[in-house]
């Protein structure tokens, strides 16, 4: 019998009311990671010599953080851990402003980290497939839905190539709805191997982990009543399961429960303003679910953090070994970057709707540090980019 699993939490009137692509998704803006638009580093600065061997300046590098955002954002939320221990902590302003709640930050303020969930997703994709002793470099094909059309190409996608963004997917979109990607394989790619940033890739993966898993049988054909359709149940069945799974995986061994894809009313959360926020009220970026595994999780700072320690040393969700591994391979990240102090690594978000924005950066530093840094809106009208400006105050504050 084919497993046509739904799980025990859904209902059929969920189901039935499930909107795969939701209004409140239409005109989002993103973060662009391309690597000839990013601020470019002069070689003697990231490689300048010293006297002795270098290492961070942890004070001066929290206050030229400070120095820069404090007057360019509505708030912002920043720790820096060494060994998993808080070594530096900066807290600015309003994560809601007293046009809303009145609130500033603490470290338990959840906020969309928007891509940083790429990351996330990667954490999730990787230990399934070596439990499952499964290759990265296997095609990806055997565990799409079978009622799905693939186009030209798609047999030759392996896992690598989404954790990469090398699939070769170029949709010129950051959506990632069900019928979306289904459209996108159906039509298929002719450059598999090549890099674009796409939101699909990782979109893919949350319904790609529910097969792996075998929650669900790419074979299943859900018995639903007119008018529900196989992709509204697809979609809510595949998001039910890749939530449980990214909770009991990832989320539950770091010591973080209760994660969702909109705000939870027992958390504190942040709104999305824009800069300056002229005391208009904040934008609520609500359930993102349709929008799983390239973004959508909540976390606080302090939260985030906790996965990243867990993920880097503490051998709970993966081995230390195979998360520099996936560091090194660029699994769910944007940026490996040498330094005189050695190399880092980073994975940045944002979500944004007329001018309204929230934004993240997650840093895998040398010397056992992790840093994150969260800001809900613009940093001052230029466009700086939160992920260039935490590179530039690092390599800045290396010292002898």
């Amino acid at each position: 019998m084919i497993n046509t699993n739904i799980p025990a939490e859904l209902t059929e009137e969920e189901i039935a009311a499930h909107v795969i692509a939701p209004e409140h998704l239409e005109n989002i803006e993103i973060e662009e990671v391309n690597e000839p638009k990013e601020e470019s580093y002069k070689v003697q600065l990231l490689n300048r010599e010293f006297t002795n061997p270098p290492k961070l300046n942890v004070d001066a590098f929290g206050k030229a953080m400070h120095n820069t955002l404090k007057d360019s954002v509505t708030g912002y939320m920043l720790q820096l851990r060494q060994n998993g221990n808080l070594i530096y902590n900066l807290i600015w302003n309003w994560a809601q402003t007293p046009a809303d709640k009145g609130q500033g930050w603490t470290e338990n303020t959840r906020m969309h980290v928007a891509s940083v969930s790429k990351f996330l997703t990667a954490v999730g994709l990787v230990k399934l497939l070596d439990e499952k002793q499964i290759s990265y470099d296997t095609k990806i094909i055997n565990y799409l839905p079978t009622y799905w059309s693939k186009g030209n190409n798609i047999d030759k996608i392996t896992f690598r190539h989404l954790l990469t963004h090398t699939s070769g997917f170029t949709t010129g979109s950051s959506a990632s709805d069900y019928t979306f990607m289904k459209s996108k394989v159906a039509a298929g790619v002719t450059n598999v191997g090549s890099y674009d940033y796409e939101n699909m890739n990782f979109g893919l993966c949350r319904i790609l982990i529910p097969i792996i898993n075998g929650n669900v049988s790419k074979d299943a054909n859900f018995p639903v009543p007119f008018p529900i359709s196989q992709d509204q149940v697809w979609d809510l069945v595949t998001l039910s399961y890749y939530k449980n799974y990214m909770q009991a995986n990832v989320f539950t061994p770091a010591g973080v429960s209760n994660v969702d894809f909109k705000p939870i009313s027992s958390t504190k959360n942040a709104l999305a303003y824009q800069f300056p926020h002229n005391n208009q009220e904040g934008w609520d970026s609500g359930d993102l679910a349709s929008v799983a595994g390239g973004a959508a999780w909540r976390l606080s700072t302090r939260e985030l953090l906790n996965v990243m320690n867990h993920v880097r040393r503490r051998n709970t969700i993966i081995s230390a070994q195979k998360a520099q591994y996936m560091l090194d391979n660029y699994f769910g990240i944007d940026q490996v970057i040498n330094t005189s102090v050695g190399r880092i690594y980073n994975k940045n978000g944002l979500w944004r709707s007329n001018g309204r924005t929230e934004q993240s950066v997650a840093y895998f530093l040398p010397n056992d540090m992790e840093l994150v840094v969260f800001v809900n809106s613009p940093i001052g009208t230029s466009g700086l980019s939160l992920r260039d400006l935490v590179k530039d105050k690092f390599v800045n504050s290396l010292s002898d």
